[in-house]
């Protein structure tokens, strides 16, 4: 039931597929989009502010291929500051569960060990990360097996100390699960591609049973405002992008 009264907070989140490298840039043209990126945010956050006090806190979901130290290090300068965070991304194809799971796990410890970003599981001590995975293609969910090529993706993720994935929505890919609009878990069933595409929503007071991935989406519906030859309406994602900048 919804409460009747006392405070609600709402919460506002924005995945960002942080790719420096995207587009073929080099290593010069990469840490220099970073660097101008690191020297400019904080003014523009410091400019907002939550009812805690708190500035914008800008999500990176970096990609293990692309992996820079020098780019990862002033990312970190920014958590260290209050002012985001970094979590993890990652393009493969053609994977196994095994090359997977040594991916992550490396990548992670790194993350965790050389840069001093993502948290810990207090009582295990795993490293624990969210996850955005590339091309959507998360759980091999690609007819074509193309672009991941793991099936039980799922249960690797878990494995490695993922505890929220927010990959979603992805239309009009055929990645695209039928579950949208929604927060709920789901788990991963071996030799079963795209087993997220079904799952349990979320329920207040109630958190993941053993083997359940969390799962945010993102909203999926239709855009009115930019319509395909001035008549059918797009498809709304909620992404920004050169292709889609934000609108009033």
């Amino acid at each position: 039931p919804r409460p009747s009264g006392g405070v609600r907070h709402l919460h506002f989140c924005l995945a960002d597929h942080y790719e420096p490298y995207w587009g073929g840039a080099g290593q010069q043209t990469a840490r220099r989009i970073v660097r101008e990126w690191c020297s400019r945010y904080p003014e523009i956050a410091q400019a907002h502010r939550d009812s805690f006090g708190r500035p914008p806190q800008h999500s990176y979901f970096y990609p293990q291929e692309e992996y820079d130290g020098v780019i990862l290090d002033a990312l970190a300068d920014q958590r260290r500051r209050g002012l985001g965070d970094v979590e993890v991304h990652l393009h493969h194809d053609r994977d196994t569960a095994e090359r997977l799971r040594d991916k992550l796990l490396d990548y992670t410890q790194t993350l965790s060990d050389q840069h001093g970003l993502l948290r810990r599981d207090p009582s295990t001590g795993q490293v624990l990360y969210a996850f955005i995975h590339g091309n959507w293609a998360l759980d091999n969910s690609r007819p074509d097996g193309r672009w991941c090529g793991v099936d039980n993706e799922l249960q690797v993720l878990v494995d490695t100390g993922c505890r929220v994935d927010m990959t979603m929505p992805s239309a009009p890919s055929d990645t695209q699960t039928s579950i949208v609009n929604s927060i709920y878990f789901a788990r991963g069933c071996p030799g079963q591609a795209k087993s997220h595409d079904q799952g349990r929503l979320v329920r207040v007071g109630e958190w993941a049973r053993e083997n359940e991935l969390l799962l945010v989406q993102g909203p999926l519906t239709l855009d009115w405002q930019r319509r395909k030859a001035g008549v059918l309406p797009r498809v709304e994602t909620g992404e920004l992008s050169a292709d889609n900048p934000p609108r009033q």
